[in-house]
């Protein structure tokens, strides 16, 4: 089987949930008038669902949320709760901050970002929801969002990009519709520049261009 390539001519568009998702994954939300969440497939790990990418001081660093699925491999995205037995938000928060208290822009959004890193939500949907209107709001995106009301494994009329935007290169599929653009980061100097990180490597690098940034990465 060849690499599967995303087509052209859809106004909505379907993604899986993500936490902080890459640049790519925050072009879709410009590229296209709606937006579906997926809430209801079977969880997916490995995926952006529960991880994203950050440019640490040792290069590329992921940040990853433990989750517990209340029906072991069958449970839904939905119903997947995040485990705080280990206290991750304290560890990520300190990874943001060391990665990029010295970028052009993290006092610009640090006091908002960082009520997500102590408030405890329940699912990791709902996180992921919350952060999600958080950050397109900084980027002053404005787009209309619904989460799916059942399960479809085909969708007619909406560009499907569920499982296709993802960490593993043998899995994520050929996105004619991107292209990574180069700007500014912290560490670049260091280690050059690393593409399609986190949507906050970006914000916090650029502040009020990101959006401008992410308009030049839709192909």
């Amino acid at each position: 089987m060849g690499i599967k390539t995303y087509e052209y001519g859809y106004d909505n568009a379907i993604l899986s949930t993500a936490y902080l998702g890459p640049v790519q994954y925050f072009t879709k939300f410009i590229l296209y008038s709606g937006i579906l969440i997926e809430q209801h497939e079977t969880y997916l790990k490995q995926s952006y669902r529960n991880r994203c990418y950050i440019y640490g001081t040792n290069g590329r660093m992921s940040m990853v949320i433990p989750v517990k699925k209340v029906n072991s491999n069958n449970t839904k995205t939905q119903d997947i709760l995040i485990d705080y037995d280990t206290d991750w938000q304290r560890i990520h928060w300190n990874s943001i901050v060391s990665a990029y208290r010295s970028s052009p822009f993290f006092d610009f959004y640090e006091d908002d970002l960082r009520s997500f890193y102590s408030n405890k939500e329940k699912t990791l949907l709902d996180f992921n929801q919350k952060i999600l209107l958080i950050i397109l709001g900084f980027l002053e995106i404005d787009v209309e969002i619904n989460l799916t009301d059942t399960f479809h494994k085909k969708y007619e009329h909406a560009m499907d990009l569920r499982q296709g935007i993802n960490p593993k290169k043998r899995l994520a599929e050929k996105d004619n519709r991107f292209v990574p653009c180069k700007y500014n980061q912290v560490f670049i100097e260091k280690y050059g520049f690393l593409p399609n990180l986190s949507i906050i490597d970006l914000l916090f690098n650029e502040g009020p261009y990101a959006r401008e940034i992410l308009r030049r990465c839709v192909k």
